[in-house]
């Protein structure tokens, strides 16, 4: 490359990082599309949507949520690894992101470098669900019975978010139990609810309906806390799992490379939106506690995760395939 081309490139560039903060100033001009790598009626569905309405507001242009459920949520961080980093395709990630590198040998992009963290926006209890047609009437029971005759019981999940957890309890609980894979809460909550498999550990959004109305049973939360919607219900540590703590989180990246001054901007959004008291109240009643960290907090809690859920494989006995 000779000095005029040098000089032009240089130049090039100059320009674009000094125009960088007006665009941020002026975005977004178009409908924005934030996806979310799981079938609509999730936990994670749930957050965008309630995300995106109030996005829209803030913007004055839509947000448009864009359901891409498929290979535990691989397909659509993919597409938005790929994406151009102009701010106008998002996503609202949950544990997934981090487990998935410790249960796939190779992924369609590096989860640390292809993304730019916006914000964590939520952590979520995880609830241990059976269908009323199983006998165990709390966590004791439940694994007399697995022990028993593991074969008249199955398990679903959502994403390995769910999965990872439930394999967590087998292995520390010594028992088993077979895993039916879903592409999202509401097709796998459909089948536990119509009696097609047993049980499950879900997101509590997802679940606590359904144990208020009495359609599941709720036997144990998964954190080391109890909830606060359902404060009866004690944890699986305290019902005869010691030591057992899962939960599930959820937030928000852009592509790799998306301009400093935007990632600011759309930090600033959410975190206002995920803070505000309604929007938190409506969120503890779900199950959910809501966050609202920065760029710098929420890509160092990603690197701890990943480490975290590898060495939770590990333990659980599972191998990357």
């Amino acid at each position: 490359m000779n000095k005029n081309k040098y000089l032009t490139c240089f130049t090039t560039m100059a320009a674009w990082f000094a125009t960088t903060p007006a665009i941020a100033q002026q975005y977004p001009t178009k409908p924005v599309r934030l996806v979310v790598p799981f079938a609509p009626g999730g936990g994670t569905d749930t957050l965008a949507r309630m995300i995106a309405q109030r996005l829209t507001d803030v913007f004055g242009q839509p947000v448009v949520v864009d359901n891409r459920p498929a290979v535990d949520g691989i397909v659509g961080s993919e597409t938005v690894a790929k994406a151009a980093p102009d701010g106008y395709t998002l996503i609202l990630v949950s544990s997934s992101h981090a487990i998935n590198p410790a249960l796939r040998k190779s992924l369609p992009y590096d989860t640390l470098k292809d993304f730019a963290p916006i914000t964590q926006t939520a952590i979520q209890q995880l609830l241990l669900v059976t269908h009323p047609s199983v006998p165990a009437k709390n966590v004791k029971e439940l694994i007399a019975a697995l022990k028993a005759d593991s074969s008249k019981y199955n398990y679903g999940s959502s994403s390995n978010a769910t999965a990872l957890p439930m394999e967590l309890f087998k292995s520390m609980s010594g028992t088993q139990v077979q895993h039916i894979p879903y592409k999202g809460t509401a097709p796998m909550m459909n089948d536990l609810l119509g009696g097609q498999i047993q049980m499950g550990i879900s997101g509590a959004v997802g679940a606590i309906p359904h144990v208020k109305s009495g359609r599941l049973r709720g036997l144990a939360i998964g954190d080391s806390k109890r909830s606060a919607t359902l404060p009866d219900i004690p944890t699986i540590a305290e019902s005869g799992v010691p030591g057992y703590q899962a939960s599930i989180w959820t937030g928000m990246f852009g592509p790799a490379k998306l301009p400093r001054a935007m990632t600011d901007k759309l930090n600033k959004d959410v975190v206002r939106i995920v803070q505000q008291p309604d929007f938190k109240a409506k969120m503890n009643q779900m199950g959910s506690e809501t966050v609202g960290s920065t760029p710098e907090e929420w890509g160092k809690f990603i690197e701890a995760e990943i480490v975290k859920w590898a060495k939770i494989a590990k333990l659980a006995g599972l191998k990357p395939e």
